[in-house]
Order: structure tokens, then sequence, then C-alpha cells
């Protein structure tokens, strides 16, 4: 049943009105209330520098109390072809980069017999669910494992390099998906989570929540440039003025005969704020309503 209920979701996910598949961005923690259900993180990244090695995506996964994803069965394999495909719709700017997934020989057997018998999960599922491209696993230095994502790509011998999976260098960098055990209240996480119905399915709801606070940052931060922009210039303009007028003040000063207009003004100006200035003490000594 857990297959077939796998299946269901990920036809869910690409048939669905599309309620689902605008929340599942990089970065998101993706969790299913029955808690049969793992949650899963599609972490992608747009910059090439920022991605990581197959140990380094392995710690970030496990620093957050996951694992690098492995897979059970095909119905979880289309469960995240499904994400991946909701994740990169367009519009989204996200396009080319492969996945690391939890697959990888710890080995230095290089015959090409045994090679595919040594790959294991790195998380110790004994899993023997795999779904290599054509002439996969090549074996020899490449002994971590990718899920192909280059959808831009001219199709190779074993068609589009899409979700199939091949063997790198562990040192390469990619993208790379994390899986965690079931919430167990996913209704109350963290963060305020997004609730949208599987279509077909009113009596469940699938919970999508932050897994960082730098996204919240971003939404907070960009709206405020604008009125920083503002500020900015305000306080250019307010300091140009201020610069201006002490120039004028000390051409007046040392001018023998400042019968300028701009002279005239600044010595006006320079009054009135003295006598208003001299006028206050007076008026609070004089007045009878003055405050106790």
């Amino acid at each position: 049943m857990l297959p077939m209920s796998l299946l269901l979701l990920g036809t869910a996910l690409l048939c669905g009105h599309g309620a689902f598949a605008r929340r599942v961005v990089s970065g998101q923690k993706v969790c299913f209330p029955d808690l049969k259900h793992p949650c899963y993180k599609m972490a992608y990244f747009h910059e090439l520098s920022s991605r990581v090695s197959f140990h380094e995506a392995r710690l970030a996964c496990e620093s957050e109390g996951g694992v690098l994803l492995s897979l059970e069965n095909e119905a979880e394999q289309k469960l995240i072809e499904s994400m991946l495909q909701n994740l990169t719709k367009p519009g989204t700017g996200i396009s080319d980069g492969d996945f690391w997934i939890g697959l990888w020989r710890n080995g230095d057997s290089q015959t090409s017999g045994a090679c595919p018998d040594l790959y294991r999960w790195s998380d110790g599922s004994s899993s023997q669910f795999r779904n290599w491209y054509t002439d996969e696993p090549s074996c020899g230095s490449e002994k971590c494992v990718v899920m192909y994502h280059q959808p831009t790509a001219n199709p190779g011998l074993g068609g589009p390099y899409l979700y199939q999976w091949n063997d790198d260098r562990c040192n390469m960098k990619h993208n790379y998906i994390c899986k965690y055990e079931p919430e167990i209240h996913p209704t109350e996480p963290v963060e305020k989570p997004y609730l949208t119905n599987q279509p077909g399915d009113t009596s469940e709801n699938v919970v999508v929540t932050e897994a960082g606070i730098i996204p919240n940052l971003i939404y907070v931060i960009i709206p405020t440039i604008p009125l920083l922009l503002l500020i900015l210039v305000a306080f250019g303009t307010c300091c140009f003025q201020m610069l201006h007028k002490r120039k004028a003040r000390r051409n007046c000063i040392k001018d023998s005969t400042p019968l300028s207009s701009e002279c005239l003004a600044e010595s006006l100006n320079s009054n009135l704020v003295h006598m208003v200035v001299s006028l206050i003490p007076y008026h609070f000594q004089n007045n009878p309503c003055s405050f106790n």
C-alpha cells in the first residue's frame, strides 16, 4: 500500500491545480501528515560556487537531523521526480543542476562486474532499487551518485538527462536532496505552514515549512530598499544645503560690503533666528500659564 500511496502523491503533485506546486521551492522542507511518508528538502543553488561536494551535502543533511536521500522503490523515485518538476517549473529561474543522493561506494575495487554491487546507501538503507542511466555506473574514480537534472541538455543514448542516476567524483559540486523522518506534529511546524488540500483527497493536507531564516530576511529587506534610497537622497540633499549655507556665510563675513541679496537673506535669517531664540525665555518668564 505504501508504494501505491507514493504514486498517488506523485500524481497529485503533477496533475493537481498547482496549489502545491507553487510552494515547492529550494530550501523548503516538505512534509506529509500521515506519518508514513518521510519529509524532503530540495537544496538548489543557482550559483555554481555555492554547490557542494557529496560529503558536504551529507553533513548538511545530518546537521538538520536528516540524511542524504535514499530511495526505497520506484514510487518514491516518481515522487521525487514530481517534486523536482514543480521546483523547476518555468518562471522559477531554476534550470540545470544535478542533485546528490545518498548512494555511494566506499571500496577500491574497479572490476566492472563487481562495481555496481558495491554501491550502498549512506543512511544504512538496504534498498536494492536502482535507476541508473544507460551505461552507468562507469565506476573508476567516480564513487558517488547524482540524480541527473539537465533539462536543457541534448538527450543522450539513454534519453534526456533527467532523474536517472549517474556516478560522479565525490568532490564535484552539485545540489542535493535531504530526507527526514515523518513529522510527529506536521500541522504545528516552527514556521507558519502552507496548507493545501491534495486533489481528490479532502481529509489530508500537505505541509511545507520554511527551512531557514534567509528567505524571510530577503522578503523583509527587498521592500525597504526604495525607502532606504529615499532617506539617503534626503540626507545628501540636507548636507549639501548646509554646506552651501556655511560657505555663503563665510563669504559674507570675508566681504567688506556684504550687500548682495544672498548675504542680506542670510543675515536676515540669522537675525530672525536669534530674535526668536531670545524671546523664548522672556515668554516663559512672563506667561502666567507656563508649566510649574
